[in-house]
């Protein structure tokens, strides 16, 4: 069964005198347990693609099914709701509080998904043990390597336990062996069920994901 099924999305951005189709006619089915990576030079639409997956923006025109509901159409309340518990997001640039301890920043999620105080902190000490970083629970984003930050961002975007993970250029602040790293951390996860999707411009990294597709000038292959 497709999790997740786009028909004919097209996004468009109006201006005065101008007019973009960052998006045009988006045909995509994505599979519970899929692995998929979305390929595409800078400017090509993958951000924007991500940003309607997940809740973000709306397509200008077409249709977004979610577990075979329409979701196009929801209020932004609706879609608020269902980002914050279907969708975990992974951010090129990690998004860290640096003024909150790595146990902070990974908890932050489920206050907001008003979680109790015991699972917030069990859930904590899971993650941190699945990603290695079990020694940092206590200490300051700023005092962590770029690949250690990436690991609480993941963590973070696994705390809510969210059906589908969103990856924007996840490796894009790392070397090559933090990023080769990353991606077996994606394997471990995707092998639990999730559904993985990466935004990547790296051959090396979308050779990982189990199906590539490229976007060009907003038309997705």
């Amino acid at each position: 069964m497709n999790l997740i099924e786009l028909e004919n999305v097209t996004k468009t951005y109006k201006g005065k005198g101008f007019e973009t189709n960052a998006l045009e006619n988006i045909q995509l089915k994505i599979e519970k347990g899929e692995m998929l990576g979305i390929m595409g030079p800078s400017g090509s639409g993958k951000s924007t693609l991500l940003n309607i997956l997940g809740c973000i923006d709306s397509p200008t025109s077409g249709q977004y099914l979610l577990n075979d509901k329409e979701i196009s159409t929801y209020t932004a309340k609706e879609k608020a709701k269902i980002r914050n518990s279907q969708f975990g997001f992974i951010l090129q640039d990690f998004a860290l509080m640096e003024r909150h301890r790595v146990d902070q920043n990974i908890e932050l999620p489920m206050i907001y998904g008003r979680k109790p105080k015991s699972q917030r902190s069990k859930k904590v000490r899971e993650l941190l043990h699945l990603l290695g970083i079990a020694d940092k629970e206590k200490v300051y984003p700023t005092m962590l390597s770029g690949g250690q930050r990436q690991r609480v961002a993941i963590a973070r975007a696994l705390a809510m336990d969210a059906e589908i993970i969103l990856s924007d250029e996840p490796t894009g602040a790392l070397d090559s062996k933090n990023s080769q790293d990353l991606m077996q951390i994606f394997h471990k996860i995707n092998a639990t069920g999730k559904t993985i999707i990466i935004v990547t411009h790296d051959q090396a990294i979308a050779q990982h994901c189990s199906r590539i597709l490229t976007m060009t000038d907003g038309v997705l292959y």
